[in-house]
């Protein structure tokens, strides 16, 4: 399709927006679906819920609205869902402002963000359909229209709920225009959008001094305020603040606690009572969402202030924690990068997973439990069991340190360093060890690091670097493997016929001289060690593979190197370690012979092919390896 076409297109689609019609029209829409006059919680609320739920790896709800953008915060989620849900019954929640409080770049404003942006979609779906009286400044509800003695009997008869009144303008122009007679009034559907100022509103604080309280309630305007006279005219008043604009939608407060008082003060009423204090009205209606976002700091020192006891009431808080799990971790630096222009620079395997390491890392708590180091916690929050732990532990480890995750370092500056690594001057390819590096020079340039940070920060570079030391041999280990699979195959087959023989307490036919054997316990043992299986958990190691042999011949099929994962690591890593010097002389030879560099060529091949490295990091990662194996 071409420009032209897909304008054409566009254009189409605007036009079935832009409906418009009578109170009666719009009455009877509203009659066949209430969700079109829904209050703003419940829109919200809808909007989450009509992405789609599933279910997360410990079998909490997972949202997919926040999915493509958020990561690792699904209590944040499952808290602020919960609230939207409450708030769209009409519970008296929905008459709180929502703060978010949390560290920087944990994604306070990324999840307000969504909210905004998911609201602009949402109204233009056939679901998310919002309708207002035309030529109102704050986008009034058709229903407001209805005159309080109907609407008892309106509610009842049609199944609907009518809160809220017409605003100044609204009153003013029904009179005035269609002399009082309602249902000829005109409806047209809208579209939230910030741009435009319908239904999203956002108020930054500045100055105290120059900032004016018109910025959220509106102003006189001066250009008809001659011809009407008296301030108290709604036809000489701009109801075009950001609490005005945003009635039905959402109302973004930055930094909210850094306003002066003035600005606080209205919200009080607005959150309690729903209604807007402006100029020499009477108090104006408005539905909407007030949500907020601020540090830590601010907020301790927000609720120290006595005086406002009266505001602290009437917020829910919501922690923001950064996030601790790595490999959500590694998705939101995927992300950040995927958002830029790098062509032609290739990223490492593990590169972003080292980077998610040491920031995890960075945001733990030390454990009271003896033998859990912080490298054991990270992985055991990631999913993994680790030794003498299990997930059954996390739990516990979450509640002995509440805090965690509001210290530490933020994505921000991890994707703040990667970009210096990944600019620099002919980098085609960057690596872990790169980034590691890229994290420990900035330290310096970083002003909130203390000096007891930094000093922290390089120990856990140091513990981060150990870590990738063992992921580098293992994805050597299973490119060297794979070029030897031949090696793999036949110390598995001789492994399996060592466990038959011991299960059913048979010896064993030497495949050469063909004597009688009993099995080879040794070789069984070289292999089960390269898992941690101890000389008591041995026989149940053995039965397990022997009853996994069983099964799959029963079904006709082939025991083989991938049928049990554990078994399989045990094997790679047994000829790994019988490959070692094989390794260190075709890694750290300045002239292989033939068949090394053969050898070298069949590992850098299969890291390309099979493990998403480039010829530049493939080899870099070879003498990396060969060199911690000749310590």
């Amino acid at each position: 399709m071409d420009l032209v076409s897909r304008l054409e297109q566009h254009r189409a689609e605007e036009q079935k927006l832009a409906w418009e019609g009578s109170f009666k029209d719009y009455f009877d829409i509203v009659a066949k679906d209430a969700r079109a006059a829904q209050l703003s919680h419940a829109r919200i609320y809808d909007m989450v819920m009509d992405a789609g739920t599933e279910t997360g790896r410990y079998g909490e709800p997972t949202y997919k609205f926040f999915t493509s953008e958020l990561f690792g915060l699904d209590k944040t989620l499952q808290q602020l869902v919960d609230y939207f849900h409450s708030a769209a019954k009409r519970l008296e929640v929905r008459k709180r402002i929502l703060l978010l409080m949390g560290p920087v770049g944990g994604g306070k404003s990324t999840i307000v963000a969504m909210l905004k942006r998911g609201l602009e979609k949402y109204t233009r779906t056939e679901e998310g359909g919002v309708y207002a009286i035309k030529g109102c400044p704050m986008h009034e509800e058709p229903l407001h229209l209805i005159p309080e003695e109907l609407r008892q009997e309106v509610e009842k008869e049609y199944d609907l709920y009518i809160e809220g009144d017409l605003c100044p303008a609204c009153r003013q122009m029904v009179q005035d225009v269609y002399h009082g007679k309602i249902e000829d009034v005109v409806v047209q559907r809208i579209s939230f959008t910030e741009k435009n100022r319908i239904g999203i509103g956002t108020f930054s604080p500045s100055d105290p001094k120059s900032q004016d309280i018109s910025e959220l309630t509106g102003s006189i305007d001066l250009s008809t305020i001659g011809q009407y006279g008296v301030e108290s005219d709604p036809r000489a008043y701009r109801f075009d603040g950001e609490l005005n604009i945003a009635n039905r939608g959402l109302m973004e407060f930055i930094e909210m606690l850094k306003c002066d008082e003035k600005f606080l003060y209205g919200l009080l009423t607005l959150s309690q009572e729903q209604n807007i204090k402006t100029g020499r009205f009477a108090m104006i209606y408005a539905d909407e969402v007030i949500i907020s976002h601020t540090n830590e700091s601010e907020y301790n020192a927000f609720i120290a202030n006595k005086k406002s006891e009266a505001l602290q009431d009437r917020i829910i808080v919501i922690k923001v924690p950064y996030n601790l799990r790595v490999s959500d971790e590694v998705k939101i630096y995927q992300k950040l990068v995927s958002q830029s222009d790098l062509k032609g620079v290739h990223i490492a395997p593990y590169t972003l997973r080292v980077a998610s390491i040491f920031a995890v890392l960075s945001r733990l708590q030390e454990s009271k439990k003896a033998g859990m180091s912080l490298m054991k916690k990270l992985k055991l929050y990631d999913g993994e069991d680790v030794e003498n732990f299990t997930q059954k532990d996390v739990r516990e480890l979450r509640e002995e340190a509440p805090r965690e995750g509001m210290e530490g370092i933020s994505p921000r500056y991890v994707i703040n360093r990667l970009s210096t690594a990944l600019v620099r001057d002919n980098v085609s390819c960057i690596n872990a060890l790169d980034t590691l590096r890229a994290l420990r020079d900035g330290f310096d340039q970083h002003t909130s690091i203390s000096r007891e940070d930094h000093e922290r920060y390089l120990n856990l570079i140091a513990e981060t670097r150990r870590e990738y030391d063992e992921l580098a041999k293992t994805e050597v280990q299973k490119a060297f493997v794979y070029a030897f699979e031949e090696s793999a195959r036949t110390l598995l087959n001789n492994y399996l016929d060592n466990v038959e023989a011991f299960c059913n307490a048979q010896k064993i036919k030497d495949p050469i001289t063909e004597e009688e054997m009993e099995p080879d316990e040794k070789l069984m043992r070289s292999i089960e060690e390269q898992i941690g299986i101890t000389e008591n958990a041995k026989k149940a190691f053995r039965e397990e593979i022997l009853i996994r042999l069983s099964s799959l011949a029963r079904k006709g099929q082939k025991f083989n190197y991938s049928s049990h994962e554990r078994l399989r690591e045990a094997i790679e890593k047994k000829l790994f370690a019988d490959l070692r010097d094989v390794v260190k002389i075709t890694t750290s030879s300045k002239t292989p012979d033939a068949e090394q560099l053969r050898r070298i060529n069949d590992v850098v091949d299969r890291l390309i092919e099979k493990h998403g490295y480039c010829p530049v990091c493939a080899n870099e990662l070879l003498k990396y390896v060969g060199t911690l194996l000749n310590r």
